[in-house]
């Protein structure tokens, strides 16, 4: 049986300002709450349909002075066909094996993290995670969470996403993978192989964080439509150029 909670009792909490890491110039401040082991779940799926992200027991949402371009972006699994480019990066990694597994984090998968982040985000605040801190990252999450991994036919791990169990979706928490491995573009990849999971089970959304208008850094969401973002007026269609 599911244990109701009262989102009015819900004490939220700001951060002071800090540099925006997507748009240069600005300053970002976030609004957050915890989440507890026992309303967690039904917590990160109602805050989750309201903007929020979640990061280990914390989900948080930009919660800017002047700005408001961060925007909750789903992508609608159930219509998704995917284009030339896409089909093309899916047979490039036919060869995988795709697993499914608990949330627990394994000193493997921890080496391929620490990879990723000295190459992809030099000097960034992850770069000084340690084992300890990957295990809370992936194990202390009032959710249901999984871990998927992604390994080469000689059994070698070569990516991992974090992944959020909704109840009308798969909600993206981290991805990380081989920066060596650029052309099987495993990035991409990863979200094209949830879309089709979320399809196979029936679930109509695959939530893919924020998107910024502006930011480089974000652009590749654009390429997976047709997607939904969220405004003052609900989740509406995402209407800009195709990238």
């Amino acid at each position: 049986m599911s244990h109701p909670f009262d989102p009015n009792q819900l004490q939220f909490f700001l951060t002071i300002p800090s540099p925006c890491p997507y748009l240069p110039g600005r300053m970002e401040r976030k609004i957050f709450t915890q989440l507890d082991p026992l309303d967690g779940p039904h917590l990160n799926n109602y805050l989750t349909h309201a903007g929020f992200r979640r990061s280990q027991n914390v989900i948080y949402r930009p919660a800017c002075e002047s700005c408001r371009e961060c925007r909750s972006l789903r992508v609608k699994a159930d219509m998704f066909e995917p284009g030339r480019s896409f089909r093309r990066t899916i047979a490039r990694n036919d060869d995988l094996s795709i697993e499914v597994a608990p949330a627990i984090a394994t000193t493997e998968q921890f080496a391929l993290l620490a990879r990723y982040l000295k190459h992809r985000h030099p000097g960034g605040g992850m770069t000084d995670m340690d084992m300890s801190r990957y295990e809370m990252m992936v194990e202390e999450c009032a959710s249901e969470t999984e871990i998927v991994e992604y390994r080469e036919p000689d059994g070698t791990l070569i990516a991992c996403m974090l992944i959020d169990r909704l109840m009308d979706g798969l909600s993206l928490v981290y991805s990380f993978f081989d920066t060596d491995a650029q052309a099987r573009s495993l990035g991409n990849y990863m979200i094209l192989d949830q879309i089709g999971r979320a399809r196979l089970e029936g679930l109509p959304y695959l939530y893919l964080g924020y998107w910024v208008p502006g930011s480089p850094k974000m652009d590749y969401k654009m390429r997976f439509r047709p997607a939904e973002v969220l405004g003052h007026r609900g989740w509406m269609p995402l209407q800009t150029p195709t990238a």
